[in-house]
């Protein structure tokens, strides 16, 4: 296993939708050990296969976020079916957005279908925490970032301080 590269905004690949997986393979599930370990030295609770400039519909997630554990799950081709209520999911932050929390409104519970590892088909429900991890996961499989749901002016005010930071960097 290795850790890979997460990409971070303004990376033009997060804004890419993600290809669906065709076939599980030992190249996915290598993917799938890639992932995990990188979302756990991160530290976070998930991680889109995008987000490693991986364009394939993965998505790994742990809401414990225990490394000690790792007792992580996978979804290969994750759509959410149904959804209801609402809720704000308070401080989100994303791993491809480098020093920014916000709140974002997000389905209280949400029913997704996709393919474990081994391509047997998976439907679960979710709600609370795991509601909100996955919906941020699989918006990363849409080329959607977690800024793309807030506030337009909260959004530029993050966009005008990261081109900042990059500038300083560079």
């Amino acid at each position: 296993m290795s850790v890979l590269e997460i990409l971070t905004y303004p990376d033009p690949l997060l804004n890419e939708p993600a290809k669906p997986v065709e076939s599980i393979n030992s190249r996915i599930h290598r993917v799938i050990d890639d992932m995990a370990e990188t979302m756990y030295q991160a530290p976070g609770v998930g991680l889109a296969a995008t987000q490693a400039g991986i364009n394939k519909c993965v998505i790994v997630f742990d809401p414990e976020a225990d490394s000690e554990k790792q007792d992580f799950q996978v979804f290969i081709n994750p759509k959410i079916i149904e959804f209801s209520g609402t809720t704000i999911s308070e401080n989100e932050g994303c791993l491809s957005v480098p020093d920014f929390r916000s709140d974002v409104e997000r389905f209280e519970r949400i029913v997704v279908e996709g393919l474990d590892m081994h391509g047997k088909n998976l439907k679960f429900e979710a709600t609370g925490l795991l509601s909100v991890i996955l919906q941020h996961e699989i918006d990363h499989l849409n080329g959607i970032l977690f800024i793309d749901r807030i506030s337009a002016l909260k959004r530029q005010m993050y966009k005008r301080k990261r081109k900042k930071q990059l500038k300083d960097e560079s």
